[in-house]
């Protein structure tokens, strides 16, 4: 785990940051490397309080995710243990480690809360520009503080399955409440690759716009993301999507609006093929579908 701060004249920010191999990358929250701007100075302090300066390999504001690169590393880098985000249940314990509010080296401890949460954070916020991050967060009731943005939730191994992002609250500026949000380490890595590799990172797209919605499924009502259009030649047309389907699971996770939706294309990959379980005239039907490569001036 890592101490980041970004220093730009009179304005910057600290967040923290996790040690993803022995070349010295760091991954953390693209509104932390962004809150110098584009000139702002970066350091990252290791945890025996070394410090060392860094610039960004790349950064994602559709995630909310982005890879330093410590200048001149030392030969000691010790990488976090992966997990698997996947392999989580509500109620597993979790322990969030950063630097809250300057305080290094801080850990809390809760447990998962919720798993797939659709959270969305506003896009001048989180990464200066417009763009709206929208992630299917772990929730958790571990206490996340600002300065815990880009640090590590691991499970109960040690292993990294999350990134902490975001906070819930009352009122601007009111602290912990005990609902954090975390990225999932899958996806984590999954961007983090890419922008090590090329500076970017490429979008899993279907080709749906979603609006909240809900269908007859027998003699029940279930909600879900009703579809009012699909794209030409998209992969939600090759698979025979129809407007007014309603989206209700993917890949046997239930979808219950449209952000559920965004969130859950949003954290798979290009190539990945999906099963999409569709309410139509009250039947309930799977639709499978290989998530193509997003455009880059298109809605999700």
């Amino acid at each position: 785990m890592v101490s980041i701060r970004v220093a730009a004249g009179s304005s910057g920010g600290e967040g923290s940051g996790v040690i993803l191999d022995t070349k010295g990358h760091i991954v953390t929250n693209n509104h932390v490397v962004a809150a110098g701007g584009s000139g702002g100075q970066i350091t990252v302090a290791l945890s025996d309080r070394r410090v060392y300066d860094a610039e960004v390999t790349g950064a994602d504001p559709d995630t909310d995710l982005a890879v330093l690169q410590l200048k001149n590393p030392p030969s000691d880098l010790r990488p976090i243990a992966l997990g698997d985000d996947t392999k989580l249940t509500v109620g597993d314990p979790v322990m969030a480690i950063g630097n809250p509010l300057g305080l290094s080296g801080t850990v809390t401890t809760g447990i998962v809360s919720a798993l797939n949460r659709p959270v969305t954070t506003r896009g001048d916020a989180a990464s200066g520009s417009g763009t709206t991050v929208v992630t299917n967060a772990i929730q958790t009731s571990a206490a996340i503080n600002p300065g815990n943005s880009g640090g590590a939730l691991v499970n109960a191994s040690g292993q990294l399955v999350g990134i902490n992002s975001s906070i819930a609250s009352l009122s601007q500026g009111s602290g912990n409440i005990g609902i954090g949000f975390a990225i999932p380490v899958n996806e984590a890595t999954s961007i983090a690759e890419q922008l090590i590799a090329k500076g970017t990172a490429v979008h899993a797209y279907l080709g749906v716009t979603p609006q909240d919605g809900s269908a007859s499924d027998g003699s029940a009502t279930r909600t879900g993301a009703e579809i009012t259009s699909v794209g030409a030649d998209t992969p939600a047309s090759k698979a025979g999507l129809q407007v007014g389907d309603v989206v209700t699971a993917v890949g046997g996770e239930r979808v219950e609006s449209a952000l559920s939706l965004v969130a859950h294309i949003r954290e798979r990959s290009a190539g990945d093929e999906v099963t999409l379980t569709v309410l139509r005239d009250g039947k309930t039907i799977d639709v499978k579908t290989t998530l193509a490569a997003k455009p880059t001036t298109t809605s999700p």
